[in-house]
């Protein structure tokens, strides 16, 4: 079956068909590292891992970008308000930044390109759109001109007129010919990094280096482009509008973009102050559920956070981690290992498939997941061993490597202390005979040592406590 995608740009769901057979070249917009990483900049790239990874699993090769914007105002705006050197501040929060994405398990991309290392092709890519017209010099800044460029407003469905309007109630910028027209290179004021350029000292806008670090990794036409719904428009409109400019080329054939996180239905931003940091929630909640709680939903719907959503999140990945566990368990008393084929594994894998391929429904994935759980469940109290193992394997296979859910390793995976298996083994002889205070007391000491014990048909199963 075809994997069908939402187009922001068309509007609709569409087949999904590379320009290169088996091989994808995806763009997504990465960070600004002014500031701590919340629930917002988790979704994202969260998301677009889940993307890459179920593309991965259909066989194509993904090669994928995610750039760092380590040059803004945001960072010069903040690096004085603390006193710090700008790159400093940058390179903190991209540091940050890759500590929580191997937190969350983000497949690391082929490159994590930045502002400040790509200077000369930024350059080129503005003076080429100054020598074809489509942009001007005034005062040594530069700005696109976007009545040059028919097609702008394409992807936000937004006409000239009424973004005109709109730009009419922002203070005009006196220095540009028209309201719409954007800043491809900035001025330098005093005190702030520069580079150096025909046009004098100063540094790229915004959207000019998002167009030169896709083009330069990826080539002029991408396959996929992806960031969250915020950056439509003004950035990703801009982005089309620079680049088809400067190339004559289509930019990207896909473009895709996920929902917001909100609270209490209001979207959670920085500038409105109701963002939760990652290193607050993880002092609440382990990555793993925070990865869960973030693709439980669509991707294109917004995520609405509260702690009971969390709670929710929590208790059902716990749940399958300890179906795994479980299973792990009668696989280390039966000296067997979990292994893939059988038709049970063809069926789910079968739905799990034609769910993602809609649109990369991972909610619908899920329920998937949890379904094939039922079932591991069944097997387990029928004590289908042969059935159980192939079931087990896709079982942690679609959680793990697909969307991404890395279980534990498993308790009877470790080596547990001798002195709590003998004790477990004390506990079970006295059950038998029938000494039950003994038992009892058996039970507790190893509840000091830090372990629960769940009775089952296949036998005493240890549990950490936590």
């Amino acid at each position: 079956m075809s994997i069908l995608v939402y187009n922001t740009l068309t509007g609709k769901k569409e087949e999904f068909v590379p320009r290169e057979d088996k091989k994808i070249k995806m763009y997504v917009c990465g960070i600004t590292p002014y500031d701590a990483c919340h629930l917002g900049h988790a979704r994202c790239y969260i998301v677009f891992d889940v993307i890459r990874r179920y593309l991965e699993y259909k066989g194509y090769q993904v090669e994928y970008i995610q750039n760092f914007t380590d040059i803004d105002d945001k960072i010069i705006k903040r690096s004085k308000e603390l006193g710090v050197n700008p790159e400093d501040l940058a390179e903190k929060y991209i540091n940050e930044f890759l500590f929580y994405s191997e937190k969350l398990n983000l497949k690391a991309p082929k490159a994590y390109p930045r502002v400040t290392q790509m200077m000369p092709q930024i350059l080129k890519i503005i003076e080429g759109l100054v020598k074809k017209g489509y942009a001007y010099e005034n005062d040594g800044n530069v700005f696109f001109s976007v009545r040059k460029f028919p097609d702008y407003g394409k992807l936000s469905k937004r006409n000239l007129e009424s973004m005109t309007e709109e730009f009419r109630r922002i203070e005009p910028d006196e220095r540009k010919k028209d309201l719409l027209d954007f800043a491809l290179w900035k001025k330098a004021k005093e005190g702030e990094p520069y580079w150096d350029s025909s046009w004098g000292p100063g540094r790229p806008g915004w959207h000019i280096e998002c167009s030169t670090m896709s083009m330069k990794y990826l080539g002029e036409t991408l396959d996929i482009h992806g960031g969250g719904q915020d950056l439509i428009f003004p950035h990703h409109e801009n982005e089309i509008a620079q680049s088809e400019a400067y190339t004559g080329k289509l930019f990207v054939r896909y473009w895709l973009h996920n929902g917001f996180v909100t609270i209490n239905k209001e979207k959670m931003s920085k500038s409105l102050g109701n963002f939760f940091t990652l290193e607050e929630i993880f002092g609440k909640y382990s990555p793993m559920v925070v990865r869960y709680f973030l693709i439980s939903q669509h991707y294109r719907s917004p995520v609405d956070f509260s702690d009971d959503k969390l709670e929710q999140a929590k208790n059902a990945f716990e749940t399958l981690v300890d179906t795994y566990e479980f299973a792990y368990f009668i696989f280390q008393q039966k000296g067997v290992k979990s292994t893939s084929g059988g038709q049970l594994i063809k069926e789910i894998k079968e739905k799990f498939e034609q769910v993602m391929d809609d649109d990369f429904n991972t909610a619908e994935a899920i329920a998937q997941i949890f379904l094939l759980r039922e079932k591991i469940i069944q097997l387990i109290e029928r004590k289908d061993v042969s059935s159980l193992t192939p079931a087990v394997y896709i079982f942690r296979y679609l959680s793990e490597e697909v969307l991404g859910l890395k279980f534990p390793e498993p308790l009877y995976a470790k080596e547990i202390n001798g002195s709590v298996l003998t004790l477990l083994e004390q506990r079970e002889q006295a059950r038998k005979n029938n000494r039950f205070n003994e038992a009892d007391n058996l039970r507790k000491q190893i509840e000091k040592k830090g372990y629960l014990i769940e009775d089952t048909s296949w036998g005493p199963r240890l549990k950490l406590k936590t």
